[in-house]
């Protein structure tokens, strides 16, 4: 299933942010991506309904399989891209902007050689 740019970075800043804490709630999203509590919560509620978030009765937020397999495929493009670009001399806050742009278009053939090209060096 092929899912929006957006919905990929709601998935991946529930990621980083359940490494932090075990308890995610809408909130912390907010503050977290820097947009509006009403912008975070229609997403949420697209993401619950297509099945990548769980909501509990506190509302916190926890990702489903699917979200976590979403989440984890975006956020290892992230931190290795950014690695990758870091080792090539680009400044780090360069570095991972480019990657949060990069994760979401760069085939999954294009990524896999990188992987492959990484692990030879």
């Amino acid at each position: 299933m092929e899912i929006r740019e957006s919905a990929e970075m709601y998935l991946e800043t529930i990621l980083i942010l359940s490494k932090k804490s075990e308890q995610v709630r809408s909130v912390d999203i907010s503050e977290y991506m820097g947009f509006s509590k009403p912008s975070v919560s229609r997403a949420v509620n697209l993401l619950k309904q297509g099945g990548f978030i769980d909501i509990d009765g506190n509302g916190y937020i926890t990702l489903t399989k699917e979200g976590y397999e979403v989440a984890s495929k975006i956020y290892e493009r992230h931190t290795i891209l950014t690695d990758v670009l870091k080792f090539l001399g680009v400044r780090e806050e360069t570095a991972a902007s480019d990657a949060c742009k990069i994760e979401h278009v760069i085939s999954d053939e294009a990524f896999e050689a990188i992987k492959k090209h990484i692990k030879r060096n």
